[in-house]
């Protein structure tokens, strides 16, 4: 494929690429802060539980902006040299990954704060 031309290019060469990084840079931050702020606060009742938990969906989070940066270099060099978009789906399935042990752990800690009261 030929380098797209100024005047027939869909891909405008303003920030957009940049404001998704932000965004998935942002959503990651706040995946990593709130496992490890819910393992702290649930270590006491779950226990290795916890610990399991909120490490994982830290690494999750991890991976998943390590992925979105990836994703970043790669969408930023296909727009500027073909003018299309290919990319893939991995920090879409990292955060929701991460949504999901973060969302478990709290579903457990709940029940098992409601069954010991």
């Amino acid at each position: 494929m030929s380098r797209a031309t100024d005047e027939e290019s869909v891909y405008d060469p303003g920030l957009q690429t940049e404001r998704t990084l932000l965004a998935w840079r942002r959503t990651c931050l706040a995946f990593g802060v709130a496992s490890l702020i819910a393992m702290r606060f649930t270590v006491e009742t779950a226990g290795v539980l916890a610990v399991f938990a909120g490490v994982t969906g830290a690494g999750l989070a991890v991976a998943a902006y390590v992925a979105a940066a990836i994703g970043y270099r790669r969408a930023n060099t296909a727009l500027r040299t073909t003018g299309s978009l290919d990319h893939g789906a991995a920090p879409i399935a990292l955060a929701t990954a991460a949504a999901l042990v973060l969302g478990v752990a709290c579903g457990a800690y709940l029940i098992r704060s409601a069954l010991n009261a």
